[in-house]
């Protein structure tokens, strides 16, 4: 029997994304793809020519029910990322954080906060209040 490869959606910015973090976020894909994960990228896989945004947010709903795993690469100027992050909060997806570098704990409640939390439980916990 043949195991299929981890399939990973990758929340990140697409929009304005700056020249840096879009090839630090290719090295991250390419470093996955090159484990034989199976990596969605929106940036590169979802068709970004939508004027409403409806359907951009519809086809990553798709891929993130499809998924076995959710990675987040974490820039808080990132409005997408805030609706693929509550998308994703929906299921029972895992969450890894890509950039756990970038992500500093608040000392009051906040995205940040929660993306540390995610990425330190396993779905069976998701809905246990988190004290960080």
């Amino acid at each position: 029997m043949k195991i299929s490869p981890t399939k990973i959606f990758l929340i990140c910015p697409v929009r304005n994304i700056e020249q840096v973090e879009k090839t630090q976020i290719e090295t991250y894909v390419s470093k996955l793809e090159d484990e034989g994960k199976k990596v969605y990228w929106p940036l590169r896989d979802t068709n970004q020519d939508d004027s409403v945004g409806l359907r951009i947010c519809q086809d990553n709903r798709k891929a993130i029910i499809e998924s076995d795993e959710v990675h987040v690469w974490w820039n808080p100027s990132s409005q997408g990322s805030l609706f693929d992050l509550g998308m994703t909060f929906g299921t029972d997806k895992k969450v890894v954080l890509a950039n756990p570098e970038s992500v500093k704990t608040t000392p009051h409640k906040s995205f940040n906060n929660v993306l540390l939390a995610l990425n330190l439980l396993k779905s069976s916990v998701l809905d246990e209040e988190v004290k960080i």
